[in-house]
């Protein structure tokens, strides 16, 4: 089936690319960073969810289900939301206590990480677009890889405007952003 594909190929991409951003995250000191891979995490929890949803879709009606499982897919959907939004409120919780007390953040590594981010979830986004129109899940789930494109491109402007300016308050700013963009 072209979504189940699709998502692995997508989940392999952002899982791989998570750990990259924590590691980064932790390295540069960017809570930027870190609320990306946040957000990328629950993204790789929605996609694994979204797959297990799918297999169980496929299950035939019982006379206990009468539709059989396809309600795993609504339901997968909802708690990937809730989720969404408890991880937002820990980013603006974190942000709020780096705009009093910045740190530095190495600014550099920053705007390489978050280009490398822009890349996968450009390729990701790709894969998930071709199969979107199949299930709620697939959509939903590029909907999740589109917010973290425009997270990492997010996390790329404040590294520019760190390098730049030396602005570090940019990077819990964004960070707000990105919280934002995770509620949407």
């Amino acid at each position: 089936m072209e979504s189940r594909r699709a998502l692995a190929v997508a989940l392999a991409l952002t899982a791989s690319y998570t750990v990259v951003e924590v590691v980064g995250g932790l390295f540069t000191g960017s809570l930027a960073l870190l609320a990306d891979a946040v957000h990328m995490l629950s993204d790789n929890v929605a996609l694994a969810v979204a797959l297990v949803a799918l297999w169980l879709a496929t299950k035939p009606a019982t006379p206990e289900r009468s539709y059989g499982f396809k309600r795993a897919e609504v339901l997968a959907a909802l708690a990937n939301g809730v989720m969404l939004v408890a991880l937002a409120i820990w980013i603006f919780v974190e942000a709020a206590r780096r705009l009093r007390d910045p740190g530095d953040v190495l600014g550099g590594w920053m705007l390489a990480i978050a280009l490398v981010g822009l890349a996968v979830n450009a390729a990701a986004g790709l894969v998930l677009s071709r199969a979107r129109r199949d299930s709620i899940n697939v959509e939903a789930a590029f909907r999740h890889v589109f917010a973290d494109l425009l997270g990492s491109l997010g996390v790329a402007i404040a590294a520019v405007v760190i390098l730049a300016t030396g602005w570090v308050e940019a990077d819990p700013l964004v960070s707000i952003l990105i919280g934002a963009l995770i509620l949407v």
